[in-house]
């Protein structure tokens, strides 16, 4: 990877302001209040980055939903990501009042997508994956195999079957990896 891709150059006050913009999405749509519409003075915040807000109510998985690719200014892709994981993941009620207090925040911040020729490049913690296959693909982010304990091939094959596909497909012709990396805080 290139020194762009790796070095994400958010700042603690970058961070702090990116969570602060997911606290105050999240709390005005449960009080039926407008969102947060300022723009950052930092230059990064407003760079196209992709990026996904993962919320967890005791430690367990609550909504996560982001942007893979760069479409937005990074500080509007975590409002909206924000508002799409408390309210719109589909494997989840949206989030009641009630539940906030319990709720942890965790945003990723990516580099961008890298195809790669070799699993074995693939490093355990340090590489999101998204494998594509036809019309199906299915991304994990760097922290799931370290919360599971997978090695390089089980995170393949989770990552196959998130996308509909039987486990060994990233073994067959057709298959495209991809590689990337997150600031995750």
């Amino acid at each position: 990877m290139s020194q762009k891709e790796l070095d994400l150059s958010l700042t603690a006050a970058d961070k702090e302001y990116l969570l602060k913009q997911v606290e105050e999405t999240i709390k005005a749509r449960l009080n039926g209040d407008d969102p947060p519409d300022d723009v950052p003075e930092s230059e990064v915040l407003r760079e196209k980055r992709g990026g996904f807000v993962t919320l967890k109510k005791s430690g367990e998985l609550r909504g996560c939903i982001g942007y893979i690719e760069a479409w937005k200014p990074l500080y509007q892709t975590v409002r909206e990501m924000a508002a799409a994981a408390a309210f719109d993941d589909p494997r989840f009620p949206p989030l009641d009042i009630k539940e906030w207090p319990e709720i942890e925040i965790e945003i990723s911040v990516l580099t961008p997508l890298r195809e790669i020729d070799d699993p074995e490049i693939i490093e355990v913690g340090r590489h999101g994956l998204l494998i594509r296959h036809g019309s199906s693909s299915g991304l994990l982010l760097p922290q799931v195999p370290v919360e599971y304990g997978w090695s390089r091939e089980e995170f393949l094959a989770h990552t196959c079957m998130k996308a509909g596909l039987v486990s060994d497909c990233w073994r067959r012709s057709g298959c495209r990896l991809f590689i990337f990396s997150a600031d995750v805080f």
